[in-house]
């Protein structure tokens, strides 16, 4: 009765969903207090996010694990977070990001010529690589290989499917690859990792402040596209990032991030969240999601995110600790 007993307990907890947080990368290392933040919301999963730099979109320089940079950025940065996370018993997902100067989104790198591509890629591959390495050393349960990279993939695909291969030869952990939300079908690898990475900035509703009934009524035509592409692939969809800014007609196009002054509105956020999760969460092809994005040094006393991505200080804030405890 026993033994039985905790195989029902061991196969719960293999179905428990990703109530996942991507952590911003700060200045130093975060602490015990920050971790606890995060742990108290109800997460069991937080997204670490190593930088890397470039210069140009077309330009083969990479610049990782610098002095310049913050130290949450950083191998030692990272490694110091992940420990202190564990520590309290969240998991980790790494999850490098690159950063272009110019502000060119990063789904359109393109070298000129065959020399810089080769030259770019192994940039690239010694970034992942140092970040999967110090992964495997830590445990680290979630592995992603990069963020939004569309033209590099698809531009690119013999690289990446070395790439896997090379990753996997040093890291035990579960992989996965955040592609953005209207480019994930164009990745030929999915059957390759341990879930479908998808930043999910589907555009949702049009209205100012869109009601919890018809952000679901939007979902359910993207929730039949989303199945049907997990049966193909006989894998799980992980909502790499997911999120909505605290503004009027944040549902419209939730992937805009400019500093352009809008109007606060969180109850627009509030039911955009409330719509995805009633929607998605329960389906058994949906693994779960990181929640763009969570300050470990958050200033309740600060403007600066009032109409951000951050739930902190907000009324998202107490659902989405309800909303994870209760599942």
């Amino acid at each position: 009765m026993l033994n039985n007993f905790l195989l029902v307990f061991a196969q719960d907890k293999s179905l428990t969903k990703i109530n996942g947080m991507s952590m911003v990368a700060s200045r130093s290392t975060i602490n015990d207090a920050n971790a606890k933040d995060l742990r108290d919301i109800g997460s069991n999963y937080i997204a670490v996010m190593p930088y890397a730099f470039m210069p140009k979109a077309e330009k083969a320089q990479l610049f990782f694990d610098t002095k310049r940079q913050w130290i949450g950025e950083t191998l030692a940065g990272i490694e110091s977070d992940v420990e202190t996370l564990q520590a309290l018993g969240l998991k980790v997902m790494i999850k490098p990001h690159i950063w272009i100067a110019s502000g060119a989104f990063t789904g359109n790198i393109a070298m000129t010529s065959e020399e810089d591509w080769i030259q770019f890629e192994e940039n690239y591959k010694a970034y992942i690589l140092a970040f999967a390495s110090m992964a495997e050393k830590n445990k680290v349960s979630l592995f992603c290989l990069g963020t939004e990279l569309n033209s590099f993939v698809s531009e690119r695909t013999e690289f990446w499917c070395e790439l896997i291969e090379e990753v996997k030869s040093i890291y035990s952990g579960k992989l996965t690859y955040a592609e953005n939300w209207d480019k994930y079908d164009d990745v030929i690898f999915w059957d390759s990792l341990d879930y479908i990475g998808i930043d999910a900035y589907f555009p949702i509703s049009e209205n100012k402040t869109p009601s919890v009934e018809k952000v679901n009524f939007a979902w359910h035509g993207l929730k039949s596209a989303l199945k049907s592409f997990s049966k193909d692939y006989n894998s799980k969809i992980l909502f790499t990032e997911y999120g909505y800014r605290s503004i009027d007609y944040a549902g419209k196009e939730p992937w805009e991030s400019s500093r352009k002054e809008v109007s606060g509105n969180e109850t627009a956020q509030l039911n955009l969240l409330k719509g995805l999760h009633q929607s998605i969460w329960d389906e058994d092809w949906f693994a779960g999601g990181f929640l763009w994005k969570w300050f470990p040094n958050y200033n309740s006393d600060s403007n600066r995110h009032h109409n951000r991505f951050t739930t902190q200080g907000k009324i998202s804030e107490s659902y989405l600790k309800s909303f994870f405890k209760k599942i």
